[in-house]
Parts: structure tokens; C-alpha cells; sequence
């Protein structure tokens, strides 16, 4: 049976059988015993994507993977980038460095910081996914070409991604066909994307897609 960590462009943890490309983290929030998850969905304000597969290291997922036995960090997968991104989550400075470089340097040239530090990165996005718990803000369909590609909407309790001035509609198997964005015309729109993050995708950074929205 799936375990319940798999992240949907919400932020909710789900357990379904996709596991998708990338994993992460928000610290420990399972029990080891039963791998179940515990009340709290954080225990870090750096919520990081890594790779599933990196120098040759083998978890048990949900697992004690600390020395003497006790819980590590629950393991977390997302579809892709992408998904990771909407969810408030950004890429891990130990296992994808310069993928980290690169979207902390970008948050500099967004906000006009000169030596722009991960804690810093780390603290808006918190602000912003606790801000936005419950409350997501609206976006109106007359913006949508204004937003980076990358950027995640809803429409309630669906999740679309933007790209090349098209909407896909988000799934835990992949993406839709590419729609155009009257597709939306008339619901309620919600930006799910953090407004830091939006910041780095406008100054160019280019997150990994599924390769469902290639085809």
C-alpha cells in the first residue's frame, strides 16, 4: 500500500501509487512505527526538493534512517519541479546545488538583494504558505498571460499549470493535453504558486517538467 507522502501542487500529502521525479522534505512528520504521518505536516521552515537518487544512499521510506535507529526526514515525492514549486517547496542546496545557486541568485535579482542567502528564501516562503493556508489568492483569467511559465493555478480543487500561453491540467499520473486558457473562463481562479517563487520564475529560472508536458 502507497504511503501518504505524496505532495500535490497544494501542498496536501496524498497516498497514491505515482511517485514522480523528485522527493523532499519538511522535516520529520511521521511515526517510524507505523509509517504514518503525525498531525504536524512541518517541522522545518526549509522546505527542499532533492533527487531520488543520490551517491549511492538507500532509505527506508518513513523509515528510521538516523543513526541509533530514530526517524530521519520524511520522505516526500512530487511529479516533477514544477508541482514541488506550487507546493512552496525549493531545490536542496546539498543534493542539487548549483540548481539551489541558481534559484537564490535569481531570488536576489528579483528582490534587489545583493548577497541573497537561503535563510532568507526560506523565510518569505514560510510567511507566504502560512499566509496563504486556507486562503489562497485570487487570480483573474485577464492575468494569466502575464504569469511566468511554471506557475500553478487552480480552479477549487483542480490544480493547472501555465506554459507557452497554454493550461494543462494537473494530475498525480502526469499532465493533459495543452488547453487554451479560455478553458477557464468563468471559475473562480487561485494562484497556488508562492509570490516569491514567481519572483524567481520571472527572472528566468526554469524548473523540471514531467515528461507528460513534452508531449
Amino acid at each position: 500500500m502507497p504511503l501518504q507522502n505524496r505532495v500535490d501542487p497544494f501542498g496536501a500529502l496524498h497516498a497514491v501509487p505515482e511517485r514522480g521525479l523528485f522527493m523532499g522534505n519538511r522535516g520529520i512528520i511521521h511515526d517510524p512505527e507505523t509509517k504514518t504521518l503525525l498531525k504536524k505536516r512541518w517541522a522545518l521552515h526549509a522546505w527542499i526538493i532533492c533527487v531520488c537518487q543520490f551517491r549511492d544512499v538507500r532509505r527506508e521510506p518513513m523509515g528510521r534512517n538516523r543513526t541509533g535507529g530514530k526517524a530521519g526526514w520524511t520522505e516526500l515525492f512530487f511529479l516533477d519541479e514544477v508541482t514541488a514549486l506550487a507546493a512552496g517547496h525549493r531545490p536542496c542546496f546539498y543534493c542539487r546545488r548549483e540548481r539551489a545557486k541558481d534559484f537564490v541568485r535569481r531570488f536576489g535579482e528579483a528582490f534587489g538583494i545583493a548577497e541573497p542567502r537561503t535563510p532568507q528564501v526560506d523565510k518569505r516562503l514560510h510567511k507566504e504558505r502560512l499566509a496563504s493556508a486556507g486562503k489562497l489568492p485570487i487570480v483573474a483569467i485577464e492575468e494569466l498571460p502575464g504569469l511566468p511559465d511554471g506557475a500553478m493555478i487552480a480552479d477549487g480543487v483542480n490544480a493547472h499549470a501555465l506554459r507557452d500561453g497554454k493550461v494543462l491540467c494537473w494530475s498525480f499520473a502526469g499532465y493533459g493535453p495543452p488547453a487554451d486558457l479560455g478553458l477557464l473562463e468563468g471559475r473562480t481562479l487561485s494562484l497556488l504558486t508562492p509570490a516569491t517563487t514567481l519572483a524567481v520564475l520571472r527572472q528566468g529560472f526554469r524548473p523540471v517538467w514531467h515528461p507528460s508536458a513534452e508531449a
